[in-house]
C-alpha cells in the first residue's frame, strides 16, 4: 500500500484543521526529542479520514492478511520449531533481564509477546522467572504447553490484546511485532505500555528496513502473504516514544557482522509513565 498523501492545496475544513495541526507540532515536540517529520509519520495514521465505504473495505484487508499471517504459521508449526528451537538468542534475553528492575526472579513476571512454540518461555521459566507466553496461533500455544507445563499460556490476536495492567516487568517481543499492522501499531504500543508495571521493559527484536523508509510486505510468491511491517531505527524510536516508552538501549544483530549484515533491530525501552 502506498502512504498517505499530502493533503490537496485547498481550503476545505479538513485541510486547514491539517494546516493547523502540522503548524503546532514544533511546539509539542519539545519533551519527546523526536522530529517532527517523525511525529507525522507516526500520527497521521490515527487522524487521517477516509470515506464510510474505504474504511470497510480497510479493516476487511487488515483481517484477511491477520488470518493468513497467522495461518501461515499454524501450517509450518511443527516445521517452524524444528527450524528455531536452536536458535540461539541469548543475548536478546540477557537485554531484558539486565534492564528489568532488581528483585528476585519468582516475583518478576514477563510475558513473552509472540512466544512461537515456547524455546524463550522455557528459557526464562528456567531462570527462575514467573512467565506468561501469548501467541495467535493456536498450534503454537498447544507447543508451548507441552513444552512449558509450569508457564502459563494465552491465545490472543496481537491486534487485539487483552492484558491486565501493570501486570508485567518484562516484556520480550521478539520477531513478533513487525506482523501488526501499520495502522494498529500505536494502540498495540500503548497497550504493552500499560501492560507494563512502573520501570517495566519492553524488549523488542524486528526485522528493520534497510531502505531508508518504513516498508510494508504482504509476503511473498509461495509464502501465503505472510504480513510483514518494516521500520527505520528512527521511525520505530519515535513509536516507541509516542507510546510512552523510553528507548534505553538498541544494537544490531546477528552480532559480529557488518552492519549491511545485520538485519535485525533490537531495542529496549523503559515505561515512562506511570
Amino acid at each position: 500500500r502506498a502512504p498517505p498523501t499530502e493533503p490537496a492545496a485547498s481550503a476545505s475544513p479538513r485541510m486547514r484543521t491539517w494546516r493547523c495541526f502540522r503548524a503546532l507540532i514544533p511546539l509539542t515536540l519539545v519533551g519527546l526529542n523526536i522530529s517532527a517529520e517523525a511525529f507525522v509519520c507516526q500520527i497521521r495514521p490515527l487522524i487521517q479520514t477516509r470515506p464510510r465505504n474505504v474504511m470497510s473495505v480497510s479493516c476487511k484487508v487488515e483481517q484477511e492478511s491477520v488470518a493468513k499471517t497467522l495461518g501461515h504459521y499454524s501450517r509450518r508449526a511443527e516445521n517452524f520449531w524444528e527450524g528455531t528451537k536452536d536458535h540461539d538468542v541469548s543475548q536478546n534475553r540477557e537485554a531484558l533481564v539486565r534492564n528489568m528492575e532488581p528483585k528476585a526472579p519468582q516475583e518478576t513476571h514477563i510475558l513473552d509477546l509472540g512466544c512461537g512454540p515456547g524455546r524463550d518461555v522455557l528459557a526464562f521459566s528456567k531462570m527462575g522467572y514467573t512467565v506468561t507466553g501469548l501467541d495467535g496461533c493456536p498450534e503454537f500455544v498447544k507447543m508451548g504447553k507441552a513444552l512449558c507445563g509450569s508457564a502459563t499460556f494465552l491465545q490472543q490476536d496481537l491486534h487485539q490484546l487483552d492484558l491486565k495492567e501493570d501486570e508485567y516487568d518484562g516484556i520480550f517481543a521478539n520477531a513478533a511485532l513487525f506482523h501488526v499492522q501499520r495502522e494498529a501499531l500505536p494502540s498495540v504500543l500503548q497497550k504493552l505500555a500499560s501492560a507494563l508495571r512502573p520501570n517495566g521493559v519492553l524488549f523488542t527484536s524486528n526485522p528493520r528496513s534497510m531502505q531508508g523508509k518504513d516498508l510494508e510486505s504482504f509476503g511473498y510468491p509461495g509464502e501465503d502473504e505472510r504480513y510483514g511491517h518494516y521500520q527505520t531505527f528512527e521511525s520505530w524510536s519515535a513509536s516507541l516514544q509516542l507510546a510512552g516508552l523510553e528507548l534505553v538501549e538498541h544494537y544490531y544483530r546477528p552480532p559480529g557482522t557488518p552492519r549491511e549484515l545485520q538485519p535485525w533491530l533490537a531495542t529496549v525501552a523503559r515505561k515512562t509513565t506511570k
